[in-house]
């Protein structure tokens, strides 16, 4: 499937291609959106029908001219949906914006790239009402098909801000009340010994190199997930994703 996005039309940010049945029905319910096209295998004809009011263009395509353009069903459900995504708020407009008496949690990941890991974050962030992600421009890949399949429909709720510096964005953030925890592996202090902050922000690093130095600076406190390893398989920590989820479960029984 291709990943690339392209700019066009000055009231939205760019085209999109999504596929995935849980995606595609999550974005045409979103009226912040223009929707181009819809391309369904022959297996979901009765799709046809149903949302033939929301997209300028739907085709029913048979399985063997459906795999020629876009791979096999696993990939794709059979739905592919080419759409333009809607103006997505950026972080100052979000601090200036927020309730400062509500509780509120926001992930920042520091150099994580893969979008299946991202996407997989943003539907936790969405299952425990996380007010959004913040992620280096520099870094940070697109919208991309594979990381909105893997969001399952929350990139239509969840803020993802790509901001130009996450470290002074989260100093930024500091200043509008919020308490930073950064999680490291190396760290003794446990995440279920932490009475979070009404106001959290989650900071995570790639499994390879952690939190840069500059951005764990701005942490109030690092701490680790507890977990009992199996120590025949000498797996050290978790993916990304699921300890951000474990991550958020904590903030929120918290």
């Amino acid at each position: 499937m291709p990943e690339k996005t392209t700019k066009k039309h000055k009231n939205f940010e760019k085209n999109q291609t999504i596929y995935g049945l849980h995606s595609v029905k999550a974005a045409l319910a979103n009226e912040k959106r223009e929707h181009d096209e819809l391309l369904i295998n022959e297996n979901h004809s009765n799709l046809a029908k149903k949302y033939q009011s929301k997209v300028k263009k739907i085709r029913i395509l048979n399985q063997k001219d459906f795999k020629k353009l876009y791979g096999t069903e696993k990939s794709t459900q059979g739905i592919v949906l080419r759409t333009r995504d809607f103006k997505r708020p950026s972080i100052e407009e979000f601090i200036k914006n927020e309730n400062s008496k509500k509780k509120s949690v926001l992930i920042a990941l520091d150099q994580i790239t893969d979008p299946q890991n991202i996407g997989s974050i943003m539907r936790s962030c969405a299952l425990f009402n996380c007010k959004g992600i913040l992620i280096s421009k520099n870094n940070a890949p697109d919208l991309t098909p594979s990381m909105l399949k893997a969001a399952s429909g929350a990139a239509e709720f969840v803020n993802f801000f790509k901001v130009t510096n996450l470290k002074r964005s989260i100093s930024e953030l500091k200043k509008s009340g919020y308490w930073v925890y950064g999680f490291d592996s190396s760290e003794n202090y446990k995440c279920s010994n932490i009475n979070f902050s009404k106001k959290s922000i989650l900071v995570f690093g790639s499994e390879g190199k952690g939190i840069r130095d500059l951005v764990k600076k701005e942490c109030d406190e690092i701490i680790k997930l507890k977990f009992r390893p199996n120590t025949k398989f000498h797996i050290e920590s978790l993916n990304v994703s699921n300890a951000a989820s474990i991550a958020l479960y904590e903030f929120f029984k918290s």
